[in-house]
């Protein structure tokens, strides 16, 4: 009975500690995030006007989220693009990532000023300044679109291929600029394997390439998973992210408002979670299929 006890006593204390730690986190996240969610999800169920006596909310129901699926052209073309583009970049930046977090977990001098090379875009990527790099064009690389062979391929493409291709050319720069958090995810995996795996390999005359396919690659299926939710959150929330320039457009606009800037911006998040869901389904399902 006593023994009994103190294992409640200590699972309490443990619980407390635990609860004790992320209690700032939860009253920062209600009182700065949930609060401002549930005011900007009731907005959007009201036409909303700012007067000078204050801001009036008329209910107009689901209006709003109509009017941004049926009516409103502009969001629908910027949502599509921004999930075709996010489709495209995910596997380019994790292939980029892998390739990168493999060479760097070689042993050859400078490791460590490589390391900091690929991690630097993350430290100075802040919204005004990937915003000059942008307008500057220092981000993409317009001029391979109209390179005669690349032009006449990307016409033969049907129009639906057509768009995420010439965004995958001229866009590559900024699509890579995002890989500095992934290759560390990457490197941090890799150097978790034991060695003595790829040794045990060697000596059964593994290849280099085989041991990439059975040792490296199912290893990774966590990290995998992880850098690709990673890479969807960052490409959704960028600030140059087209969809999020227009809805910000529309917040003070005379024809959409506070109230129907908070129905796009709804639908955009649910947009982002069914993305999020495709993609933890499919690398999910192809790391139970290694590991089986």
């Amino acid at each position: 009975m006593t023994s009994l006890r103190r294992r409640i006593s200590l699972r309490l204390r443990e619980a407390l500690h635990g609860y004790g730690f992320i209690a700032l986190w939860i009253a920062g996240f209600s009182l700065f995030t949930l609060v401002p969610l549930i005011e900007t999800f009731r907005y959007s169920l009201h036409q909303v006007t700012v007067t000078a006596e204050g801001i009036r909310l008329d209910f107009t129901q689901w209006a709003n989220y109509t009017r941004a699926l049926f009516t409103d052209p502009n969001f629908i073309e910027r949502v599509i693009g921004y999930a075709i583009e996010t489709i495209v970049s995910v596997p380019i930046v994790l292939i980029f990532s892998m390739i990168i977090a493999i060479f760097l977990n070689l042993n050859f001098k400078f490791k460590g000023v490589f390391r900091t090379i690929f991690f630097l875009p993350v430290v100075i990527t802040s919204g005004p300044v990937i915003r000059e790099l942008t307008a500057q064009g220092a981000t993409a690389a317009p001029g391979i679109a109209n390179v005669p062979a690349v032009a006449e391929f990307l016409a033969q493409l049907p129009r639906t291929l057509r768009s995420p291709v010439e965004y995958l050319l001229t866009s590559f720069i900024l699509i890579l600029w995002f890989s500095g958090v992934q290759i560390l995810i990457y490197l941090s995996s890799l150097q978790k394997v034991d060695k003595s795996i790829y040794e045990a390999a060697a000596i059964d005359g593994a290849s280099a390439w085989e041991a990439y396919w059975k040792i490296t690659l199912p290893s990774l299926s966590t990290a995998n998973l992880v850098n690709a939710v990673y890479t969807v959150i960052t490409l959704s929330h960028f600030s140059e992210n087209k969809v999020i320039q227009y809805i910000y457009n529309q917040t003070y606009a005379v024809q959409g408002g506070i109230g129907y800037a908070s129905a796009m911006a709804f639908l955009y998040f649910a947009v982002m979670v069914i993305l999020l869901g495709i993609v933890y389904l499919f690398l999910a399902g192809q790391a139970k299929k290694e590991r089986d």
